[in-house]
């Protein structure tokens, strides 16, 4: 096991056992929390939850704390062979893209960033 710089965030668990919950490499981390500080110097978001479960991982971004989530992000590695194991949620719950890789799936988020900072 290593640690440090460059170790993966990946969670172990003892040898012979599966891992119990599913979480969020460095790198993705990385991604959704760049476009996260972002939105928020944008002005559009304002608060954020992550909730880790044993079958997928949730990224939630709010326009305020006792509001919806604005934007929900799911990793499911289950269905990683299947439809991707990213889904982007909009506000109401419907799905906005599906797909395998993460800078794919936040595409409308970015896109709508853009148009946040042209206005």
């Amino acid at each position: 096991m290593s640690f440090g710089p460059g170790a993966g965030s990946t969670i172990l668990a003892f040898p012979g056992r599966p891992p119990s919950q599913v979480g969020f490499e460095r790198a993705e981390l990385q991604r959704i929390l760049d476009l996260y500080g972002r939105m928020v110097a944008a002005g559009e978001w304002r608060d954020y939850a992550m909730d880790f479960d044993k079958d997928h991982a949730t990224f939630a971004a709010f326009r305020r704390t006792a509001d919806v989530p604005q934007m929900r992000l799911e990793k499911r590695p289950a269905l990683r062979n299947k439809q991707g194991m990213w889904t982007l949620f909009g506000e109401h719950g419907q799905v906005l893209k599906r797909g395998h890789e993460l800078a794919g799936v936040l595409a409308p988020v970015e896109r709508r960033l853009v148009k946040v900072v042209a206005e």
